[in-house]
């Protein structure tokens, strides 16, 4: 929020399509909605891509995606492509293929299983011995039993990205002001009719929620319930440092990419820590299996920090002439757990010892809007026509974003998306159906 204002177009009284989020699923969507000729606002409570699009890995992967996931990430691939030559900037997109590295025979088991689902799909996906990592990182002082490699997998640089392709947005067409928080929306005959932000309203037919880890308290208020809570993801960037792996790999514990600039980015990969609040609770009977899969998994925290969306004194109702919670806490910033990225530093300096003490540039954390079976809901609600969904992206947002972009720009103008969207119905966590989480790799 000290960041000068850089998108501060005028509220208009009108819209064809709001979108709530500007992160990279907001951003994306309202790009290609205005490829179709729609009138697109985009309202930001913070800054653009200041929560966890920008705070991420920088990854784009195929590896290792649940089965209804992977045709769209492929498709992912060539919109980031596709997006980065139109906004003319450098936003550090490569080709870097991603290893997860397995510690034992169970792990390289739980690859292989997945395997089928790339070949399916014509992604380039393989195992690789341990005697071909050795090869590919030869100064590991660690040896595992072997990895999942994708050759096609990309990165790029989420804090530079996001932020690049809401100015190609804008070129485009699309309307995007920040610092306007939405507090709710305007409803007619059962169906949407605009939305109320804290400088006025938008009349408009057709409303997109993207708010990541602030779209369940949104969509509480409208009377649409969805089990999303969110955890803590921890992060640091190193100095320049020697090049150890030219690409992305991780394991159980620790994931690093090497980045432009010579430095790496580290991440406490399968740490994650979560807060206790009220909807924590309402959602537990849909947790149950995630929790008995590894009940010993998550860090708890009992008492989340004032204004956090499942806080215990986070209001859950209010009017729309009152502040909302969103303009309470205009970007969700949580403070990066210490220890977790003191022992990643820690296990990376022990894994590659020839770099020898490796310096810190910087550490922060973000928090992950994540669901019962591990996939996002992308959906209209049923019972409030003209309302639309795409949250829930259990940390795959960034990479995956511009497919759903696309998606539900097609989805928001009545046309067909191109891809079977049922894993993500909205209806599946009241329908009675057995929720299948998604791939543990």
């Amino acid at each position: 929020m000290g960041q000068a204002v850089e998108h501060d177009a005028a509220l208009p009284e009108m819209a064809d399509v709001v979108i709530i989020g500007g992160g990279v699923i907001g951003i994306t969507a309202a790009w290609y909605l205005a490829r179709k000729g729609q009138r697109v606002v985009v309202v930001e409570k913070g800054r653009v891509a200041a929560e966890q699009s920008a705070r991420n890995w920088g990854w784009i992967r195929q590896t290792g995606r649940d089965r209804a996931e992977l045709p769209i990430m492929v498709e992912a691939l060539s919109r980031w492509r596709e997006l980065a030559e139109e906004t003319g900037e450098d936003i550090g997109l490569r080709s870097c293929g991603i290893t997860f590295l397995g510690a034992d025979e169970t792990k390289l088991a739980a690859f292989e299983a997945w395997l089928p689902e790339a070949r399916a799909n014509g992604v380039d996906s393989r195992m690789m011995s341990q005697a071909e990592l050795a090869t590919m990182m030869p100064g590991a002082a660690r040896g595992w039993a072997g990895a999942l490699h994708t050759p096609s997998d990309m990165c790029a640089e989420p804090f530079v990205a996001v932020p690049a392709l809401a100015r190609g947005a804008m070129r485009a067409g699309v309307t995007i002001i920040e610092g306007c928080a939405a507090r709710g929306l305007d409803i007619a005959a059962g169906r949407v009719a605009g939305v109320v932000t804290e400088k006025g309203r938008i009349a408009c037919d057709r409303v997109l929620v993207a708010a990541g880890a602030w779209s369940a308290l949104f969509l509480r208020r409208e009377g649409v319930k969805i089990p999303q809570l969110s955890v803590r993801s921890n992060v640091l960037a190193t100095g320049p440092v020697a090049d150890v792996h030219g690409d992305a790999a991780g394991e159980s514990g620790m994931a690093f990419r090497r980045r432009a600039d010579g430095g790496y980015t580290l991440a406490s990969s399968g740490f994650y820590e979560f807060w206790i609040g009220p909807d924590a609770f309402r959602a537990l009977p849909q947790y149950r299996q995630l929790l008995m899969g590894d009940p010993f998994g998550p860090r708890y925290r009992l008492f989340a920090p004032e204004g956090y969306p499942d806080g215990w004194g986070t209001p859950r109702r209010w009017s729309l002439d009152e502040q909302s919670p969103f303009e309470r806490m205009r970007i969700l910033d949580p403070a990066p757990n210490e220890r977790a990225l003191t022992d990643v530093l820690r296990r990376f300096e022990e894994t590659f010892p020839a770099l020898g003490k490796v310096p810190v540039a910087r550490k922060w954390a973000g928090m992950i809007d994540t669901m019962p079976d591990v996939v996002p809901v992308v959906d209209e609600a049923a019972k409030l026509p003209g309302l639309f969904i795409c949250t829930g992206m259990c940390g795959h947002g960034f990479g995956i974003g511009p497919g759903f972009g696309r998606i539900m720009a097609d989805l928001m103008c009545g046309e067909t998306p191109g891809h079977d969207l049922g894993r993500f119905r909205l209806s599946r966590f009241s329908d009675g159906s057995k929720l299948e989480l998604g791939p543990d790799l």
